[in-house]
Formats: structure tokens, C-alpha cells, sequence
């Protein structure tokens, strides 16, 4: 597969397991940020390759093929993650744009000898599932901190946006993999949340919170 195929394959693969469903040829153009033509030329070359199903004007979803490489194009880049936040100390919000080149590398047993060489973490640095060489993922029992109510406590088990911006303000507030989030008080207007972080309390927006996954504990 050439790198834009990679690209467009993993963004189905993603688009699918947010939306549980079909994805339309929009969606997968926002998210590329192309035209809806580009989209449909590439999905007919991928369909020819038996990695998609596609019809025109309907949604599109991908063929067996098409998860199991899709699952090991985002193995490589999430394993290229956990190499340079561990091995090579850089942060969480430096890694996405690294390993978005570095996961298009070839070779199978180069990423085999990482993933033992990094002792085959199960999940990334921003707490999403790493899958295996045959494409299993654990599964994480995760909801997002804006569904909790006043009193609950949740320890935080990975992000829905990754982007720098957010982790960087994460990072301000001392919210990590593995921070203890009490719910203080949750505000009836707006939603934002009053939350006890490692023993400090701040306010968070609804924005924020719908951004955070957290495990009940």
C-alpha cells in the first residue's frame, strides 16, 4: 500500500469504531481534509484491493482485510509512541506527528522486535489499546468524566482528543495517565465540573471533562 492508502484506511478504521457504524465518504473527507472526490477515488482503488466495502452513495465499511491492516498500521504508530515518550523522553503531546511518519515503516519484524524490546505495553502513552501482531486489543473499561456525577471518583485511563493543545493544558493541571479525579460538584447550567486532582481542586469545563476518560474506582 502506498502512504495515502495507509492514511485513508486507518481513518475508516477510526471513523468506524467512533461512529459504530458505516462511514460516509464527508466524514472521511473532513477528516483527511480533502474533497469528497479525492475520497471516492481512493476508496474505489481500495475496494479493488478488497480492503473496503464501497457503493457509491452509501456509507463505507472495511472488508476483514482492511481491519486487520488498519489495526496494524495503528499497532506501529502507537508502539512508535510509547518508544519515544519512554526510550527517548519526549512528552506526550510531542508524539502523535512523529509516529504519524514513522508508523508507515515496512517491516513486520522490526515492529515484533519493538514491541518485545518495549516489553508489549498494551496501551500508548495517551491510554488507547495497542493491538497485537494478530490485531487483539484489550479492552479498557473507560467512560468519559463529564458522565460522573458529585462524589464519584475515577482514575484517568487515556484521552479523546490528543492534540497538542489539550495535552499541553493537561500537563498544566497535573492530569495524567493514572491521576485520581474526584467530581466535587458538577454545575446544572453548564455542565462544567468542580474536580479534586491529586489533592487539588480546580474547575474544568464540560468541554474538557467530555475530553477525559476515566475508570470508576
Amino acid at each position: 500500500m502506498t502512504f495515502s492508502e495507509e492514511n485513508y484506511l486507518k481513518a475508516i478504521y477510526h471513523l468506524t469504531t467512533r461512529l459504530d457504524s458505516e462511514v460516509s465518504t464527508n466524514a472521511i473527507a473532513e477528516m483527511m481534509e480533502t474533497k469528497a472526490s479525492s475520497v471516492t477515488d481512493m476508496l474505489k482503488k481500495l475496494a479493488e484491493k478488497d480492503l473496503v466495502n464501497y457503493k457509491k452513495y452509501q456509507g463505507v465499511s472495511l472488508t476483514e482485510n482492511g481491519k486487520l491492516a488498519a489495526k496494524m498500521i495503528v499497532r506501529k504508530h502507537r508502539l512508535w509512541e510509547v518508544f519515544l515518550v519512554e526510550k527517548l523522553d519526549f512528552s506526550w503531546d510531542e508524539v502523535h506527528d512523529i509516529a504519524e511518519q514513522l508508523e508507515h515503516i515496512k517491516s513486520e519484524k522490526l515492529i515484533n522486535k519493538l514491541d518485545d524490546f518495549l516489553g508489549n505495553p498494551t496501551e500508548d502513552p495517551h491510554g488507547d489499546p495497542i493491538p497485537d501482531a494478530l490485531g487483539r486489543m484489550v479492552t479498557i473499561e473507560k467512560q468519559l468524566l463529564s458522565e460522573l456525577v458529585g462524589n464519584q471518583t475515577g482514575i484517568c485511563v487515556g484521552v479523546k482528543d490528543n492534540s497538542s493543545d489539550f495535552l499541553k493544558y493537561l500537563d498544566k493541571q497535573q492530569i495524567g495517565l493514572g491521576s485520581k479525579i474526584e467530581v466535587v460538584a458538577k454545575e446544572t447550567f453548564d455542565l462544567s465540573l468542580k474536580i479534586k486532582v491529586n489533592g487539588t481542586e480546580l474547575a474544568i469545563s464540560n468541554k474538557i471533562a467530555s475530553n477525559l476518560f476515566v475508570k470508576l474506582v
